[in-house]
């Protein structure tokens, strides 16, 4: 398995002059410090912080009760393209109380991961949720905890989720295959873009 932590970083260019934004969401806990610490080419820029037993009392702790820290505002990675092609990556915070940022974060987004831990599902909702409102195309990715597998048709039900969004698995400590996941999502994006009089192709770097 590929490892966040034994990836040999590229050097950035310094001749990138477009940006192209992707957030990872989902709940607390579902992995998307851990997605953007894999993926990225640079060391991430996080906002991690020491949980402390007065966050207990505010943040539902179960399922993920050997968590230390906690993001509590974004986290920022970073792919090259090519010369002058850059994709950004912004990890949400996943508790409840700092969903206020969410709508900023989306701001510009040409798409989204929802990450997902099939043991807190409910935590999904409100991001699936978020994005239809905003309009941003999305797909979904259950990060592999190790616990019960279910069946894709059991996690679509369970998140009410419409049948054109794509549904992935991953780990998101495997660099490899947290790039499956983006290399999903802009492959969702070009179907919906392909139609005629739609945005410019996305740049076939990305596939």
């Amino acid at each position: 398995m590929d490892s966040a932590t034994s990836e040999t970083r590229t050097p950035l260019r310094a001749s990138a002059d477009n940006g192209l934004k992707i957030v990872v969401v989902g709940g607390f806990g579902a992995g998307k410090t851990t997605m953007v610490r894999s993926v990225s080419e640079i060391r991430p820029l996080n906002t991690e912080e020491t949980m402390t037993q007065a966050g207990e009392a505010v943040d539902d702790l179960s399922g993920v009760r050997g968590k230390t820290a906690t993001t509590v505002a974004f986290d920022f990675g970073r792919i090259t393209l090519d010369a002058h092609n850059v994709l950004y990556l912004f990890g949400a915070p996943g508790q409840e109380r700092f969903w206020f940022l969410w709508d900023r974060l989306f701001s510009g987004t040409l798409g989204a991961v929802v990450l997902v831990d099939t043991r807190r599902i409910d935590d999904s909702w409100y991001a699936i949720d978020r994005l239809e409102k905003h309009g941003t195309p999305f797909i979904v990715a259950c990060n592999d905890f190790g616990g019960p597998a279910f069946a894709p048709e059991q996690v679509r039900e369970a998140l009410d989720l419409d049948p054109h969004v794509p549904l992935v698995t991953c780990d998101a400590r495997s660099r490899a295959s947290s790039k499956l996941v983006l290399i999903s999502l802009v492959e969702h994006i070009q179907a919906l873009y392909a139609a005629p009089d739609s945005a410019p192709a996305l740049p076939q770097e990305l596939v």
